[in-house]
């Protein structure tokens, strides 16, 4: 098997409200889809949407659950500014902030958002990564 995350789908509340968000908010570009679904192309892999319920039922797993579910989407910049400049562009779409931009204790500078679904992303601006695309 090759090491390569091929699409991340999350399971939301309100597909109308979701969209609105990643395509409106934060510009992500929507392929056509059917009515049920909604995919974004991303660099080197896409971004699904789908009900809560019927993703859940797919996975053959419960759709409700609370707390942290173990895990962030991380997007990675190119500058301590660009952090706050998308935390800002996801607060002003309807995200809600979680921890503004700041220096972290790995040397670089962070920050997290929740989408209206409640998913974090991380903002990062990480001196040792190379955020440009690549063919890994």
């Amino acid at each position: 098997m090759q090491p390569r995350m091929s699409m991340i789908t999350l399971g939301v509340a309100e597909l109308e409200r979701s969209i609105r968000f990643y395509r409106d908010g934060l510009g992500f570009p929507k392929m056509d889809s059917p009515p049920e679904v909604a995919f974004f192309t991303l660099n080197g892999t896409w971004l699904a949407l789908y009900p809560r319920e019927l993703l859940a039922a797919d996975a053959q797993v419960p759709a409700q659950g609370s707390g942290f579910p173990g895990f962030t989407i991380a997007h990675n910049v190119d500058s301590d500014a660009q952090v706050d400049e998308v935390i800002g562009k996801a607060v002003s779409a309807g995200a809600t902030l979680v921890k503004p931009g700041q220096k972290v204790f790995w040397g670089g500078y962070s920050g997290y958002f929740s989408d209206p679904d409640g998913f974090l992303w991380e903002i990062a601006h990480n001196p040792l990564f190379w955020v440009g695309p690549r063919d890994i």
